[in-house]
Order: structure tokens, then C-alpha cells, then sequence
């Protein structure tokens, strides 16, 4: 009898043979399949659905305790040499799957009503199934080789949603940035990868992993090294789950569509990295430093996200520091050698990340009735304000998307941000309390985008600001957008409200299954660690850090209703006229888009402006004096080629008389 991870290959094949019948579609029927747009939702829509349910199988296998399950077949071979490739199902993939399946099919339903009157929308629903099947295929890849093949389908497919809409230059530099940024990244994954196969002549996971601890033990390999080819490696997730420094293409990449923004920082690319070195656990846990270095790297991310979200204005931008910040808490938990504590932490903040960037939508799609389709002004908080009383299912389901982010009891973020916080203490004290300081600054920052969005009096009618904002932006004040017709605001369309309501409920109650003193999810990862685990379980060690976190958490919110709700003082300016420098460095983003311009940008351009020098003065200069040469050779030889068998004679008995005279020269 077959069981449903005999078909799980179905899982990332159905989302692929939907995207390649609608893009065969619309390259040989252009007009046609854009016109039948109904279709292709529903088509793609059953794809990604019918891979959700067989995940869902898969998933309640592993849980009845049914052992991993892995298909190969030899691709390549050559001598001794074989290179195995096919799908593995093990608890891990398992609970992958049913996350970006149901993630990517909300977004879908999302996406029919956000994108309705977009010309590009038949193109978008196919960028989304195959952004969605890469992202499968990489999460029942069996090795290192093909994971990296489908990393970088993630990838280009990220490239495409983010520059979905190209004729806007933002875009297309944002989209062009995250591709380089993901490049250097992903530069240092392909050479540890190689280098690893080079020390133990594998790709395995488990393989890779034994086999550099013999060669490390038996000397073969320096223990330097192996550091390097390990560091090298987790370069490839610091670039996709956007941690410091290459952290810098993901605020940016909030200028594709909002659905976009949605899969890729809930449960698609930037959930890829933090999956990688889940993965790789096995082989990172050898070695103390690298794990160190892993915590180190996301206590830096996850401070410096929560830092500049508490100045954006920007709503999609707020958030996106917010996941920036939240990634970082997951590789924290991952150098503390708790990747079950990391991977908790990923599927909670799945639930309420994408609540939260797909309520932002909803608040964008209304603020453009008043304002425009200018993401200047339809994303800008200052605009907004008073929208809880007309959009009440998009107010409450974003509230508890704070509530869950903040780390308040009972909603799915406590438990898991509560973990990773302990398991930090446990570790590094001096990472866990900068995780505990970031915490406070999560409530503030969150209940700051809550308050300042939906409640007060509504400020998107104030021309005297828009014009402002536009003028702070380098736009041009006399464009079209003055001349928009005010409508009203009103609560979206069902379409995007209900996958807001389905998503309120895991929010809410998924952080019951991995309470630490009976977690299921740690059960299905990792039973003998949750067996430990519970039988280490003290209240008197857990009450301490969870009341601290809940209070750090309070006082932050307590702060944000202060100050941005009751508006008892305005903390905002009074900070950044007490400290300006401060608040100029959190302004301009720690400055570091400034040095990457400044060193990388500038500095590569002066470089390729070096090697056109060289190559026009030089290279070229030496191809056209050969040119040259060859050319008055050529001109000076052709009044020599007569024909004539006399002259050819000529010039033979010529050089011949000439040889006799330079001999008798010199032998005189």
C-alpha cells in the first residue's frame, strides 16, 4: 500500500506544470490567456491546492510516526563517481510543505482580488506558481547539489515578482539589487559546497557532515578549513534570509506587489535560509565557533531591524525591518544549537507575518482611492490614521498580528520568541539580553505602525502633506496624481479579507504546539530533544523569562499607546531633537546603503571604468596595430603575387645573391 510520501514528488510538479502551461500560453497565445484570467486562477489555484492537500498527508504521516522517506535515482555517474538525485521526506520537509503550500495558496486567493485590474495579471499567478514550486522542490531536495539548483530557481523567481512591475524604476533597481546581493551570497554557498564535496566526497547532508569529521580528526583537513568551507556555506543563507550585511535587498524588495511581499518574507525565500541551515545542522553543530558565529550574526540582524523600523514611515517598509529583525531571532536560535527552537520560530512568524504584510495590502488598495496609485503616498503612515472604523476585519486581524509579534500571551509569537529567548540565556547571556532589549523594541514599533494606521482621525485628504511627502521625494508636485478622483475608503473584498481571517486563527493558537512542557512540534523534529526537554522543564526557570519578556514586551506597547494613541507627548521628535545624530543613523539605515553605494556601487563602476580604459588603449590598441601589420603586409606582399613563373625566379636569385653578399660581409 502506498503511502502519501510516495507521492509527495507530486508537490512541487503540479505548481511547475501549471506554470508552464500558462507560460506556453502566453507565449504562443498572448491575448488569448491574458484575456482568460478566471481560468488560469482557478488552474493555478488547484495546482498549488492539490500540492497543499498531499502535504497535509505527508505531515499528518510524520506525526502518526511513520520513518522519513527517501526516493533516488543515479542522474550522473562516472567511474566510482555517483551523484544520487530524487525527494526526502522527513519530519522537517514535512512541516515545510504544509506551510508554504498553505501560505502560497492564501496568497494566491489574495492576489485575485488585490491584482484584479492589473494588465499583468495572468503573468503574476504564473510567477507565483512557479516561485512556489521551486521553493518545494528545494525543500524535498536529498542534497547540497540540488538544493542549489532550486536555491537559485528561488532566486531568479524573486527577481521576476520584485520587478513585476518594471516600467517603475524603483522596481527595477530593487529587483536588480536583491539579484546581485543574492548573488555574493549564493558565490559563497556554491564554494562551500564545492569545497565540501572536496573534503568528503559527498553532497549528503548526513555524508557531508561525518565525513569532514573524520578528515578534521584524522588531520586531512586543517580545522581552519573546515571553519572557512562551514562559513562559506551559511553566506548563501545570510544573502537569502537577509541577514547583516547582506540584509540590504530586502526592505527594498517591498516595491513589488504586496502579495509578493507576503510569500517572500513569510514562507518562501527568506524562510530558505533559515531551512538551509536547519538542514545543515548536523554539520554546523561540530563546530562551537561556527555556531557562535551564526548567533552573533542574527543577534546583530535582529537588533538592527527592530533599530530602523522604529523610524520608518514607510508601512510595507516597517514591516519589512520587522522581518528582517524576526529572521535574526531564528539564526540566533540556530548558533545556540536549537534549531528546533529556529524552525518553531519560522512557522509562527509565517502565520502572523503574512497576516500582517497582506493587511498592509488591503490598507494600500483602500489608500489608493484617495490618493492615487503613488506608493509615495498610498504607503506613507502619515496619511493614514482612522481606518479601524472602515476596514474593521483588516484593523482586527492586523491588532492581533501586533499582539502575536510582540510576544504576548497566549498568541503563537510568545511561545515560540520565548524559546529561542531561553535557549539564548542558556548560551549567551550578552546575545539574550540584546534579544531581550529587541523585544520591548518590537512592541513599540509594531503598536507604533497599528496606532499611527488605524486610529486617530484620517489624514490622506491633507494635499499640504501629500505635497510635502512627494516634494521629500523628489517627485514632481505637478503630476497626474493631483488630478485623482477622491473616492472612499471602504474594507476590501472577500478575496483578501478571508485568507486575513484563516490566518488570524494559527496566529491566535499555533503556539500551543510547542509549549516547552509538552511540544509537539519539537516531538516531530526532534523526539529525544523534546523528551529531554520536558523533563527539564522547570516553572521556576521558565517564569522568570517569560514574565521579564512579557514585560519588556508591555512596557514597550504601554509606550506606543502613550505616545501614539493617548498622545501624551510626542516621542518622536522630542528623541530626535535630544539626539540627533542617533536619529539620523536610524534614518538613514545605519548608513549602510550608503557604504555599499559609496565602496560596492561607485567602486565597481570606477573599476569597470579602469578595465574599458585598458581594454580600449591596450587590448584594443594591440588587436589594431596587428590589424595594421597585417593589413600593410598584406598591401605591400600583393604587388609581389604576379603569377608569373619568371618573377617568382627573380626573387628567388635575388635573395640569393643578397644571402652570398651579407656572408661575404661578414666573413670579411
Amino acid at each position: 500500500m502506498h503511502s502519501a510520501a510516495d507521492f509527495a514528488w507530486l508537490i512541487p510538479l503540479l505548481p511547475l506544470c501549471g506554470a508552464v502551461l500558462i507560460g506556453l500560453g502566453l507565449i504562443s497565445f498572448n491575448d488569448v490567456f491574458n484575456r482568460s484570467r478566471k481560468p488560469v486562477a482557478i488552474t493555478l489555484l488547484t495546482s498549488v491546492g492539490a500540492s497543499a492537500f498531499i502535504s497535509y498527508a505527508v505531515l499528518a504521516e510524520q506525526l502518526s510516526g511513520k520513518p522519513p522517506v527517501e526516493h533516488l535515482f543515479i542522474w550522473a555517474s562516472a567511474g566510482s563517481f555517483e551523484l544520487p538525485m530524487g525527494y526526502v521526506i522527513d519530519p522537517l520537509a514535512a512541516v515545510m510543505l504544509a506551510l508554504v503550500t498553505t501560505i502560497a495558496f492564501l496568497v494566491m486567493i489574495y492576489s485575485h482580488g488585490y491584482m484584479a485590474h492589473d494588465p499583468g495579471y495572468v503573468r503574476f499567478f504564473t510567477y507565483l506558481a512557479l516561485f512556489s514550486s521551486s521553493m518545494l522542490g528545494l525543500i524535498v531536495s536529498p542534497n547540497l547539489l540540488e538544493i542549489y539548483v532550486f536555491w537559485e530557481l528561488v532566486g531568479m523567481c524573486s527577481y521576476l515578482l520584485v520587478g513585476f512591475w518594471y516600467d517603475r524604476d524603483g522596481a527595477a533597481h530593487a529587483a536588480q539589487k536583491a539579484f546581485i546581493v543574492n548573488r555574493v551570497g549564493d558565490f559563497g554557498l556554491l564554494l562551500g559546497i564545492l569545497g565540501l564535496f572536496w573534503a568528503t566526497g559527498s553532497f549528503d547532508f548526513h555524508g557531508i557532515a561525518d565525513g569532514l569529521s573524520v578528515a578534521v580528526g584524522s588531520g586531512d583537513v586543517p580545522m581552519w578549513a573546515a571553519l572557512t568551507l562551514c562559513i562559506l556555506v551559511f553566506m548563501g543563507p545570510m544573502a537569502k534570509s537577509a541577514q547583516f550585511p547582506l540584509h540590504v535587498w530586502l526592505p527594498d524588495a517591498m516595491e513589488g506587489p504586496t502579495p509578493i511581499s507576503a510569500l517572500i518574507h513569510a514562507a518562501t525565500m527568506v524562510a530558505a535560509g533559515v531551512f538551509l541551515v536547519a538542514r545543515l545542522d548536523p554539520l554546523f553543530s561540530q563546530f562551537p565557533f561556527v555556531g557562535l558565529f551564526i548567533a552573533i550574526i542574527g543577534t546583530i540582524t535582529c537588533f538592527l531591524g527592530a533599530s530602523i523600523a522604529l523610524t520608518q514611515m514607510d508601512l510595507k517598509k516597517g514591516l519589512a525591518y520587522s522581518t528582517v529583525s524576526q529572521l535574526g531571532y531564528m539564526m540566533l536560535a540556530m548558533g545556540c544549537g536549537a534549531p528546533v527552537a529556529g524552525m518553531f520560530h519560522l512557522v509562527t512568524h509565517a502565520c502572523f507575518k503574512a497576516m500582517l504584510f497582506l493587511g498592509s495590502g488591503s490598507v494600500i488598495h483602500a489608500m489608493e482611492e484617495v490618493v492615487g496609485h503613488e506608493p509615495i503616498l498610498a504607503q506613507d503612515m502619515r496619511l493614514m490614521g482612522g481606518l479601524r472604523k472602515k476596514m474593521p476585519i483588516t484593523a482586527i486581524t492586523f491588532f492581533i498580528g501586533c499582539i502575536a509579534i510582540s510576544g504576548i500571551p497566549p498568541l503563537a509569537g510568545f511561545w515560540s520568541k520565548d524559546e529561542i529567548l531561553g535557549q539564548a540565556f542558556n548560551s549567551f547571556p550578552i546575545l539574550w539580553f540584546i534579544g531581550f532589549l529587541t523585544a520591548g523594541m518590537t512592541a513599540f514599533y509594531m503598536f507604533r505602525l497599528y496606532f499611527l494606521t488605524f486610529e486617530g482621525d484620517f489624514r490622506g485628504e491633507n494635499k499640504e502633506m501629500q505635497l510635502s511627502l512627494l516634494s521629500l521625494a523628489g517627485k514632481d508636485k505637478d503630476e497626474d496624481h493631483e488630478d485623482h478622483e477622491i473616492g472612499k475608503i471602504h474594507e476590501s473584498a472577500w478575496p483578501m479579507t478571508f485568507p486575513l481571517a484563516v490566518l488570524a486563527i494559527p496566529s491566535v493558537l499555533i503556539g500551543f504546539i510547542g509549549v516547552p512542557w509538552n511540544s509537539i512540534f519539537a516531538n516531530l523534529l526532534d523526539p529525544v530533544e523534546a523528551i529531554e526537554a520536558a523533563e527539564k522543564f522547570s516553572w521556576g526557570e521558565f517564569l522568570p523569562l517569560a514574565t521579564a519578556s512579557v514585560a519588556i514586551s508591555s512596557a514597550g506597547i504601554l509606550l506606543a499607546v502613550l505616545t501614539y494613541y493617548l498622545k501624551r507627548f510626542d516621542l518622536g521628535v522630542s528623541l530626535s531633537k535630544k539626539y540627533p545624530q542617533i536619529n539620523s543613523f536610524l534614518q538613514n539605515k545605519w548608513y549602510l546603503d550608503d557604504i555599499n553605494e559609496k565602496i560596492f556601487v561607485k567602486g565597481s563602476r570606477k573599476l569597470a571604468r579602469e578595465v574599458l580604459e585598458v581594454d580600449a588603449k591596450v587590448v584594443d590598441g594591440v588587436v589594431n596595430l596587428t590589424g595594421l601589420l597585417t593589413l600593410g603586409s598584406g598591401e605591400g606582399l600583393k604587388y609581389f603575387e604576379t603569377g608569373r613563373a619568371q618573377f617568382y625566379a627573380l626573387i628567388v636569385f635575388g635573395g640569393v645573391i643578397a644571402l652570398v653578399a651579407l656572408f661575404g660581409v661578414v666573413g670579411a
